[in-house]
């Protein structure tokens, strides 16, 4: 099955079905006797409900139940879940308050829970919410993330005085602070990275179906990880697993931000058991502005330590980050990668502290990159600060500090060892892609048609695969043909597509034979789902492990059938064949006596069935080489980009057309963080400023240019398949890579630093501002 097989640019299986029509989402999902329910959201950032009336709700058409924040105390049910073992800058535990699904007495953001409705169509449901009354008493709000620690700021929880949720440091501060003792150079800049939401194509949804018969639960929703979420959940009901059913149809688009149990699934799944029908919730784009989890929001002061040889000595960096008005599960797991500081780079020490703050916003979740990101864009935006401050090439710059193949492994100066990589090779070869060598004659092009032409490169690294486990299993049937089913989940990444070209490549049978199962908690034994560029690695390496088992278990077979001993057995492009049989055995036909007791080995049990487990005990590294050309029209602030080169080191390459989607889709979003997309509340009130797509700018395909990409794979040795993760890796390369390209182009006007979104306005605001001019 050559044309399939691993390493092949195969097309997507999952398109055609999707494109059609045939998709299975929430919203898709349609149950018997199914009814609706509506959230009713507070209008205020911060306030006290001093009373609720909720009879007229009750008395509207069509209208089954009306919950409140009493009603869900009363339920018996637990709180949704919070992170755990974080600290504050005293030692004492992190503070963390309770997050009910719906609140009793306060409201502390616009869209916090106030009520779910219950009717038999959604429009009732939502014409029911409109009923219900409350009065609140407005209480001053904070939503600036740099200020929330500020003495005189408004307090999210009474008993968080300073709204310090934790305070996490990490890396050898005393190593940091002799660096910068010794340093013949000491480079500072504040970076502002701004608030972003995921804005995803499906909106969430989720439909609660209680089995009154069977005490049972089953909950249809948008998520990357069953398993793990149906745990969770039965925690939070107060029952055992085997009680809970969690089924993840097809998924447009989650980037970290649907993996939570958010309050509306815990809602559902009440007001099923309370009305006795299946009950369901579908977000529309302008509830999930004031609905789900946002991210980033962190203010960074950076300094690097450098001597007089420009050699990276140190780099200390004091992080405000944005928890927003409830610690989300995993709202900390941002922590985890801040070893993505220490670059490609000889830094000897990196030291870094992160405080945590509430406001009166959104929650925050991992958004794909999960803090990746924002470290690349802090290390390459400070590298490319000295290079300016010192008058040093920027490429020489790093040439100087990066760490070279043959120093592999190589422990960096914060958190991670490297395992392999060659990304001064990554770096040559961009340039070369880029024709980075005639970019002043371009340059000067546009000078002369009244534009400022930049260049803007960034050589990252971050880790993948980082800890956990994945499973799969394979299951022929009596025609041969097989039944796949992964704990990985996907969200358009092409997890199906990939893994049938793993069967195809190990057991020589065609895609077409191939039935894919995933996201079921009754049909997948075990899984933890995707996230952090886990699943080619992780989930990658269990449908590998299971293929193996298959193989040996089918040459025992063909053995006993061909009177041969196994290890004369040879399996090659689905064909089995032994040197003294002139008989040949199909992998299906194999299948198929396998189901025959008489055929088997003594002990062998029957069925062609294996599953594999891969538990990852070292992280992979993926890196690579990002270059951003674009142009700025100095009379307006717009931004063309006009070239965009990247180099990517993720291993094996398992199948290169998926993986350039990939690369491309990280690099779109990575741009529209940089040149578009801003969460905004008014400071005052704390309300949502950025409501839709008429005030949040997302990218779109005239905002990009064509986008080259080239791979340098270095396979690495963590994974039997030796694959690297590479969904967070276009958006990690991105951030820097572009505002690196934006400053270089405003460098002439003397600006060396523009905050992100760099919007026509604020570029030329800072334009007018360098050139002396009123505006």
């Amino acid at each position: 099955m050559g044309e399939f097989a691993l390493g092949q640019p195969v097309s997507r299986f999952e398109d055609p079905r999707l494109l059609r029509g045939g998709g299975r989402y929430v919203d898709d999902m349609v149950l018997p006797r199914m009814v609706f329910g509506h959230v009713l959201r507070s209008p205020h950032a911060h306030a006290r409900i001093a009373a609720i009336d909720v009879a007229r709700a009750k008395a509207a058409p069509g209208v089954l139940a009306v919950l409140t924040g009493a009603d869900w105390a009363a339920s018996g049910w637990g709180d949704l879940p919070v992170p755990n073992g974080m600290r504050r800058g005293d030692g004492s535990p992190s503070s963390k308050p309770r997050y009910p699904a719906l609140v009793v007495d306060r409201v502390r953001w616009v869209g916090d829970y106030v009520a779910f409705v219950v009717a038999a169509t959604a429009h009732q449901a939502a014409d029911a919410a409109e009923l219900i009354q409350v009065e609140y008493e407005p209480l001053p709000a904070v939503v600036s993330t740099a200020d929330a620690a500020m003495p005189d700021m408004a307090r999210v929880w009474d008993d968080c005085p300073d709204n310090v949720c934790f305070v996490h440091r990490e890396g050898d501060r005393a190593a940091a602070e002799a660096g910068f003792a010794r340093a013949d150079h000491i480079v500072r800049r504040r970076f502002v990275i701004n608030r972003v939401t995921a804005a995803t194509m499906e909106p969430r949804g989720a439909i609660g179906d209680y089995n009154r018969a069977e005490d049972r639960w089953t909950i249809y929703t948008t998520l990357q990880r069953t398993h793990a979420y149906r745990a969770e959940l039965s925690q939070i009901m107060k029952v055992a697993e085997s009680r809970v059913r969690v089924v993840a149809g097809d998924i447009g688009g989650s980037f970290g931000m649907k993996s939570a149990i958010y309050n509306d699934v815990a809602l559902v799944l009440l007001a099923s058991k309370l009305v006795g029908r299946p009950v369901k919730w579908t977000s529309t784009r302008s509830e999930a502005f004031l609905g789900d989890a946002q991210a980033r929001d962190n203010v960074t002061e950076a300094e690097l330590a450098l001597d007089r040889d420009s050699h990276f000595l140190a780099l200390r960096v004091r992080t405000t980050a944005a928890v927003g008005a409830y610690p989300q599960a995993a709202s900390n797991a941002f922590i985890a990668n801040l070893g993505t500081l220490a670059g490609v780079y000889r830094t000897p020490a990196v030291y870094a502290e992160v405080t945590a703050v509430y406001t009166n916003t959104n929650p925050m979740r991992p958004y794909r990159g999960n803090g990746r990101p924002e470290a690349a864009y802090v290390i390459e935006r400070i590298v490319d600060e000295a290079a300016g401050e010192l008058g040093i090439d920027r490429v020489e710059l790093r040439r100087r500090n990066t760490i070279p193949p043959e120093a592999m492994p190589f422990k960096s100066g914060l958190t991670f060892t490297y395992d392999c990589g060659e990304f001064e090779k990554n770096l040559d070869l961009a340039l070369g892609l880029a024709d980075a060598g005639g970019f002043e004659r371009r340059r000067a092009e546009a000078r002369g048609r009244g534009r400022l032409r930049g260049i803007g490169l960034s050589n990252t690294i971050e880790r993948a695969a980082a800890g956990g486990f994945e499973a799969a299993e394979i299951r022929f049937d009596r025609t041969g043909t097989v039944t796949l089913l992964t704990g990985s989940i996907t969200q358009g990444q092409g997890h199906e597509t990939v893994y049938k070209q793993l069967l195809c490549d190990r057991l020589g049978i065609h895609p077409d034979q191939v039935h894919y199962v995933q996201g079921d908690t009754d049909k997948v034994a075990i899984g933890e789902g995707t996230g952090g560029s886990r699943s080619a690695a992780l989930g990658g390496s269990a449908v590998h492990l299971a293929t193996e088992k298959i193989v040996t278990k089918a040459k025992a077979i063909a053995a006993q059938i061909l009177k041969t001993d196994p290890d004369e057995v040879e399996f090659e492009d689905g064909h089995f064949t032994a040197p003294r049989s002139n008989r040949a055995l199909t992998i299906g036909e194999i299948a198929t006596e396998s189901l025959n007791p008489q055929n088997l080995p003594d002990g062998m049990e029957i069925g062609l069935i294996a599953s594999g487990v891969f538990s990852c005990k070292e992280q992979n590294f993926p890196n690579g080489c990002h270059i951003c050309e674009l142009e700025i029209d100095p009379e307006t602030g717009a931004v063309e980009i006009l070239r965009y080169s990247v180099v990517d080191d993720v291993g094996t390459v398992m199948n290169p057309l998926l993986l350039e989607g990939q690369i491309c889709g990280g690099i779109a979003q990575g741009v529209g963080q940089v040149l578009l997309e801003d969460i905004r509340f008014d400071p005052a009130s704390g309300q949502l400023l950025t409501g839709s797509f008429m005030d949040y700018a997302m990218p779109r395909a005239g905002d990009l240019s064509a986008i080259a990409c080239e791979s340098n794979p270095v396979p690495t040795e963590t994974n039997p398949l030796g694959v690297k993760g590479a969904g967070e890796a276009g958006n990690v390369g991105a951030l820097p890579a572009v505002a690196n390209a934006l400053v270089d182009a405003l460098s002439p006007l003397g600006i060396r630093h523009i905050e992100m979104p760099a919007t026509p306005e604020r570029i030329w605001r800072a334009i007018r501002q360098a050139q002396g001019t009123k505006h």
